[in-house]
């Protein structure tokens, strides 16, 4: 069984730095492995500079860097860094504060209900599910800064922040 790797303290500069990379190019989703599981945090940035990504996972010490598929041969090589659950709420907690567009809004719901709303075991109660539901709705329909943010508690835009 594989070791988990915890996160490394971001320097104050890399965390803007990196914070810049998610904004810019990267995504803070809710995705789902297979087609039966409960979704699970991701943050992942994407770039055709592998220096960039290797960079993010040098200064982080976890995460994954892949090769995406090209459609072309004409088309750039591109890459993908990515972490989930744990890791990336880790790694949120660092960026949270520099982050500028809507994904601070998402980085803000996933600190504030993430853990609370995903039992280790996979065990849900009726009423965590519904709870875990209704976050999901509210996180994935953050899609632009100012939008109000429905569900999880009260209404919230990035005005309130």
């Amino acid at each position: 069984m594989g070791r988990y790797r915890t996160m490394a303290n971001l320097d104050p500069r890399d965390a803007v730095y990196v914070a810049g990379l998610i904004d810019g190019e990267g995504t803070i989703t809710l995705s789902r492995e297979h087609r039966n599981e409960n979704r699970r945090l991701v943050v992942s940035i994407a770039s055709t500079e592998r220096c960039l990504l290797q960079f993010v996972a040098e200064c982080t010490g976890c995460g994954k860097i892949t090769n995406k598929c090209r459609a072309s041969e004409r088309h750039t090589p591109s890459f993908a860094y990515r972490l989930t659950d744990r890791q990336a709420l880790d790694l949120l907690r660092q960026v949270q504060p520099y982050l500028r567009s809507y994904k601070a809004t998402r980085a803000t719901l996933a600190l504030e209900h993430y853990l609370q709303l995903t039992p280790r075991n996979g065990r849900y109660t009726v009423g965590v599910k519904q709870a875990r539901q209704a976050f999901e709705a509210a996180f994935l329909a953050t899609k632009k800064i100012g939008e109000p943010v429905i569900g999880c508690g009260s209404a919230r835009t990035d005005a309130d922040r």
